[in-house]
């Protein structure tokens, strides 16, 4: 007989912020078969399963970071092939979301290497948030740290949602990280709260960690109030001339069960299929949006990590009957799903995207 797991109701007010390791690893235990049905009944409560939210991720400011994230080819710390620029002007940032709409993507999301935004960055990049907000398409951010004052402008300036990964387990993070504290990464997503902001924020897996490492992971996503609206999961892409590129692989069922389990734990989330996509196949994709995977990048680069190029996203989703989600005041579905399946071929080489983990 197979094991059983308490899990959270459909009710919003049973929503569970009190995980503990031990039931994360109960059910990252479970039979698989068990565990894809637990994870796919559970995301038929909140989501239709044959949606999946699209976005478009651009590099806003590459390379020279201060930090030393031991996965990140941005750092400056490490010798690895990606070319430092900086800040990209308001006009190209709006060229790169008119292609990003035109390409089907709802959500326009824009990175910055910085370890925190600085005063004389503030206007560009608040004039970014508003000249995409008026394309009609939904924005985030990720610019490292944030005061309470910068979350409060970049919220007025019309920020839907803002990034901040915690990256790994409170218990590994040190082993990653050294240049902020696990609690920086906490006081960051609290003053996007307080500003009125949604929280964009998961992890990544494969960094070498021990399976409690990733339990304890989402058992701290899923135990903020409230649980992030959109929770990233990334598969470490191995870059040369980082600490990590030489890592044992992650197994890929072992990805499919993070992504099963998040579902679970964080119901009413957008669970995100990120970084690491350009290395698996469309079967392992597609296990991972019956695991309760309803989000994804598309296009043919993120920030500094490979993606799949948007006319095989196509393909995939025309295979397994997917629509895109659209979003309130938009398109209806029809259209949105017109618009994704004759994105022009040619755009996908764009210089404006980059590769990278969010």
């Amino acid at each position: 007989m197979s094991n059983q797991v308490n899990l959270t109701s459909s009710n919003d007010s049973e929503i569970r912020h009190n995980w503990t390791i031990k039931e994360v690893q109960a059910l990252f235990e479970l039979p698989f078969n068990d565990l894809m049905f637990q994870a796919q009944s559970i995301h038929r409560q909140h989501f239709n399963p044959n949606e999946v939210q699209v976005s478009t991720l651009l590099s806003i400011k590459t390379g020279a970071c201060p930090e030393d994230c031991k996965y990140c080819s941005q750092s400056a710390r490490y010798k690895t092939d990606i070319d430092k620029e900086r800040l990209m002007e308001v006009d190209k940032v709006l060229e790169a979301a008119k292609k990003a709409k035109e390409m089907g993507s709802t959500r326009f999301c824009m990175g910055a290497a910085w370890r925190n935004p600085k005063a004389r960055d503030m206007p560009y990049v608040l004039d970014m948030v508003k000249a995409v907000k008026a394309l009609g398409l939904e924005t985030c951010m990720t610019l490292g740290m944030l005061s309470e004052d910068q979350a409060g402008q970049l919220q007025t300036a019309g920020l839907d949602f803002y990034n901040h990964n915690l990256d790994t387990s409170p218990e590994n993070y040190n082993n990653i990280i050294t240049t902020r504290t696990f609690q920086d990464r906490l006081d960051t997503l609290d003053n996007v709260r307080t500003a009125g902001m949604k929280v964009c924020s998961g992890g990544i897996v494969g960094l070498g960690e021990d399976a409690v490492d990733r339990a304890s992971l989402l058992a701290q996503l899923a135990n903020l109030s409230p649980q992030p609206e959109s929770v990233p999961i990334n598969m470490l892409v191995k870059v040369e001339g980082t600490p990590l590129s030489n890592v044992e692989d992650l197994d890929d069922f072992q990805f499919i069960r993070c992504i099963a389990v998040a579902r679970i734990m964080m119901p009413k989330s957008h669970v995100r299929l990120s970084a690491g996509r350009s290395a698996m196949n469309e079967q392992m994709q597609s296990l991972c949006f019956l695991a309760g995977a309803n989000s994804i990048f598309y296009g043919c680069k993120l920030l500094t990590t490979d993606n799949p190029e948007t006319n095989q996203d196509t393909a995939l989703f025309n295979k397994l009957g997917i629509n895109t989600e659209t979003i309130a005041g938009d398109i209806d579905e029809e259209n949105d799903h017109l618009a994704l399946k004759t994105a022009v071929i040619n755009q996908q080489n764009s210089d404006l995207f980059y590769e990278a983990v969010n």
